[in-house]
């Protein structure tokens, strides 16, 4: 367990739990060792949390953000570092990773604009006084942060939770806990009280200690199937916050459409943007079957086949680094067979380049005629094709899935995007722009197996604090007319 009284220079001590190992995807280079959390260890992050609580949601509001903006000034100072580390880690190129901590930076305005447009306080007068609305932290919230981004998306829980007066106990991903160090240490360098914020390393042991936890809140970005058991063990305690950002088997629909080259840059990077490790990328590209359609499939296909893969620092810098482990790599290319197994036609086939590294090309799957495919979010490069006979056919089939997370059209007919737009099921709906796009100054999370309706980014802020709505009268004084049969 580390809280920030437990940061030496910024190094965090090691947990009483089992060996914690990383490993650069890019190289199968060993990079860190220590020892995760303990239960111990997270109970204490825990009890620390909760000590720290009060104090900080007294504070005024402006001196909580005074601690995030310095926040932000120190990720820009430091941004070079914290993204070379990002690379390290999970092997994203050094152009992304720099993408990824200049939104992190940019989370504290977004996060301190949206506090006061979506919670705050706001006063009316009433007949019998003010009716004052005011928003509370819940108290200890856990939160939970995935490899893909692993400096971008626990921030985008932990800026808002912490403005709003919650104290966090922060369990990164396993693969990226160096990350979590130093992001933590900035907060420290910013001047964030001791147990505001604390870190407890660990992999699914440590995870399911502080999901157990006396805890008042968890906020989870990540895979379904853990999104889901998160859920069951919340069962029963209506009282606790808990707010789930999941994958998707997200849908893109291309039909008439005139710029051709257009199209297919959005296609490639709806699908292969970040080694296809966003959960908003495409998983399945759907088109008409008929002379565009196949023409459209083989320049997608021409163009992954040159994407350039490599790792993170290398000069010029690739479009795709590794995915997050060889294991992870291994298990893409055995869905790629398995797809193939059950009828689909490979048109690129997925290669990984090294059995000790996560770097894989990328691949594509004709299952039109595959029978059996399940309804999965592979999560890496891998894209499948799927050729229908008409417009409703694509929806029906952009709809034929348990998840609800991102979908695309690209078209040129308007008529088409309203009929889209109102059918196609999913929190983030894009119209001639790639899946994966989304605006930091919107809501962003989806339906389904994707989300329990919680959305993050701009509307972080609901569930960051809770609503208190009072009528407030400084004088106490009888109403000017009694109730009926009420006699004093």
């Amino acid at each position: 367990m580390a809280n920030l009284s437990n940061f030496i220079d910024g190094v965090w001590l090691a947990g009483h739990g089992a060996e914690l190992v990383t490993v650069d995807p890019s190289t199968g280079r060993q990079t860190w060792t220590s020892n995760a959390a303990s239960v111990e260890d997270v109970n204490a992050a825990v009890a620390a949390a909760r000590a720290a609580f009060e104090d900080w949601a007294l504070r005024p509001l402006e001196e909580r953000i005074a601690i995030a903006t310095r926040f932000r000034d120190l990720l820009k100072a430091q941004a070079e570092d914290l993204a070379r580390t990002i690379a390290e880690e999970v092997g994203k190129p050094l152009w992304e990773a720099r993408t990824e901590v200049t939104t992190m930076a940019n989370k504290v305005d977004i996060s301190i604009q949206a506090y006061h447009a979506r919670t705050g306080e706001t006063a009316a007068s009433v007949a019998d006084g003010t009716a004052v609305l005011r928003h509370r932290p819940h108290g200890v919230f856990a939160v939970f942060g995935p490899y893909n981004f692993p400096g971008h998306l626990p921030n985008g829980h932990i800026v808002p939770a912490l403005i709003a007066g919650n104290t966090i106990v922060f369990k990164p991903s396993e693969y990226a806990p160096r990350t979590a160090v130093k992001t933590v240490a900035l907060w420290e360098q910013a001047g964030l009280p001791k147990g505001v914020l604390n870190l407890v390393n660990g992999a699914r042991d440590s995870g399911v200690a502080l999901a157990n936890a006396a805890i008042d809140g968890l906020l989870f970005t990540g895979s379904c199937q853990t999104g889901v058991a998160l859920h069951k063990a919340f069962g029963g305690q209506p009282g606790k916050m808990l707010a789930l950002e999941m994958g998707g088997n997200n849908p893109l629909v291309v039909w008439d459409v005139q710029n051709l080259d257009a199209a297919v840059h959005h296609a490639v990077m709806s699908a292969f943007l970040s080694a296809g490790q966003r959960c908003t990328c495409a998983r399945r590209l759907i088109v008409p079957d008929n002379a565009f359609g196949q023409a459209f499939i083989a320049r997608v296909t021409e163009v992954a086949a040159r994407l350039v893969v490599g790792p993170s620092d290398a000069e010029p810098q690739p479009f795709m680094g590794p995915v997050v482990s060889s294991a992870v790599a291994a298990r893409l290319v055995q869905a790629q067979a398995a797809l193939a197994a059950k009828g689909g036609k490979v048109l690129l086939q997925m290669r990984q380049l090294d059995p000790n590294t996560g770097f894989v090309t990328a691949g594509i799957v004709d299952t039109t005629d595959a029978v059996g495919v399940p309804d999965e979010e592979w999560f890496g490069p891998l894209l499948q094709v799927i050729r229908v006979k008409d417009f409703d056919a694509a929806i029906a089939k952009a709809n034929d899935t348990a998840f609800g997370l991102s979908a695309a059209l690209l078209s040129d007919d308007e008529a088409l995007w309203k009929r889209f737009s109102v059918r196609v099921h999913a929190g983030v709906v894009n119209w001639n722009r790639p899946t994966n796009g989304a605006a930091s100054s919107a809501p962003f999370g989806g339906v389904g197996q994707s989300g329990n309706h919680r959305p993050s980014a701009y509307y972080a802020a609901d569930y960051c604090a809770y609503p208190v709505a009072s009528i407030e009268n400084p004088k106490l004084e009888l109403p000017a007319k009694l109730s009926p049969g009420l006699s004093l």
